[in-house]
């Protein structure tokens, strides 16, 4: 069974999306109709921009979710999805590419949280920092004896796990990890606390523009962030993207139950090529391609 899956923020480069645009009259149909739509042209910025513009919250997001559904829709016939699954802002992709939202809503829903997410990390100092070597139950439970606000927040593979929560909880949380026995605890460079009770303001924001929008019945399976596991009803696809912002993205049990419900080929569409590489390490048996 065929599998693709959509990458996140952090995945963006400068001149991202710009062979599509000039070899696809598709493809730069929709990135004009993306430039209307976000009222400023983020071809210009995702084709010739700075790593620092590119970096920019109100860029970063629709361009990663521009550069895959774009590929995605260009590759017509081609693509055949049995299931999908997208890694944190991916999981937006994930559901262009299923049919369960339009390209323009699920755009429009992707700036729309993007600007959620730059608010609530204005809010309070906070942080996220990746660690490594350790069982997940440790890094739980390390994080459990903090005081402060301080979660696991990405399952990425097994032994890379992302914690996230308020800047001093997150530190002192390293600490510690490093004290259990973690190879590395390092503090990441990013804007705030993604998938942490940090991100309760932008969340109840983000709900009620999910909640107005139409979601339709997909043409295959999404493994949504917050269950790990295959989704076609369009009102449960719906009511976990409203959780998954300040719930755990969890990744490697996503990838282990589409294998177990029979994914052959993991096909990575949009920038980079950490999506593949997390697959591999999470099943080295697991077939694996770059669009």
């Amino acid at each position: 069974m065929k599998a693709y899956i959509f990458p996140g923020q952090g995945a963006q480069f400068t001149g991202m999306g710009k062979d599509l645009y000039e070899t696809s009259a598709l493809a730069a149909e929709l990135f004009e109709k993306a430039n209307d739509i976000l009222g400023f042209r983020i071809t210009d910025i995702m084709f010739e921009g700075t790593a620092e513009q590119l970096k920019e919250t109100k860029v970063t997001q629709p361009a990663v979710f521009l550069h895959s559904v774009i590929l995605a829709k260009t590759l017509g016939d081609d693509f055949k999805p049995e299931m999908v699954a997208g890694h944190s802002l991916g999981e937006f992709s994930a559901l262009v590419a299923n049919g369960t939202l339009s390209f323009e809503d699920g755009l429009k829903l992707v700036s729309q949280r993007a600007l959620a997410m730059q608010k609530a990390c204005e809010i309070t100092p906070s942080t996220m920092a990746a660690v490594l070597g350790l069982e997940d139950k440790i890094v739980e439970d390390v994080c459990a004896s903090i005081d402060g606000v301080v979660v696991a927040a990405n399952y990425n593979c097994p032994g890379q796990l992302v914690i996230s929560g308020e800047t001093t909880a997150v530190e002192k949380a390293c600490e510690a990890m490093k004290a259990a026995g973690a190879k590395r605890a390092l503090i990441l460079p990013v804007g705030g606390a993604f998938h942490s009770p940090m991100m309760e303001p932008a969340r109840e924001e983000l709900a009620a523009a999910i909640e107005q929008t139409t979601f339709s019945t997909p043409i295959c399976p999404v493994y949504q962030n917050v269950t790990a596991a295959a989704v076609s009803d369009p009102g449960e696809i719906k009511k976990n993207l409203i959780i998954q912002l300040t719930a755990p993205v969890r990744w490697t049990q996503s990838v282990q139950q589409m294998i177990k419900d029979g994914a052959t080929l993991f096909t990575e569409i949009g920038p980079g090529k950490v999506l593949t590489g997390l697959v591999n390490k999470i099943d080295r048996e697991a077939a694996t391609q770059n669009i």
